[in-house]
């Protein structure tokens, strides 16, 4: 592997791990979310990943192995849960239905958290990856001198 192929690599998780971070925020952020333009709570949302190849030429991708095609990590989808909301007794909310329940979304914020620091660590590690990387080419460019 190249230094390039490298760096690649690192960036795609960097904004794979970016986007999940974001879809966390949101999620945290709407918590007490009862009512969205859809209509009814918010809806958890969870990013999908998947490996992909990298952008070669059609020739190359023929060629390599099936384990060294999948260079890179990519954002696939971003679903959202379709679990049922968490219901709450209070009477007194305006968004109470007739039996005087309310709809939360079912996002529990110490899952949430978890995967925030999951994806800060993951984040971090691509950022190491990368300036690991970015070190052995300078390395290499000083052995040439």
């Amino acid at each position: 592997m190249d230094f390039s192929t490298g760096l690649n690599i690192s960036s795609s998780g960097l904004t794979a791990e970016r986007m999940r971070m974001n879809a966390i925020a949101s999620n945290i952020a709407n918590i007490n979310t009862t009512v969205t333009p859809e209509g009814g709570p918010y809806r958890r949302k969870d990013v999908v990943f998947e490996a992909m190849p990298q952008a070669k030429n059609f020739g190359q991708i023929l060629t390599s192995d099936a384990d060294q095609a999948m260079d890179r990590v990519q954002v696939t989808d971003v679903i959202s849960d379709r679990g049922a909301p968490l219901m709450k007794y209070e009477p007194d909310n305006p968004n109470a239905n007739a039996q005087g329940y309310v709809a939360y979304p079912n996002i529990n914020l110490m899952e949430e958290m978890t995967n925030m620091i999951q994806a800060t660590r993951s984040y971090e590690a691509n950022v190491s990856a990368m300036n690991a990387t970015k070190e052995m080419a300078s390395t290499a460019l000083e052995i040439g001198r």
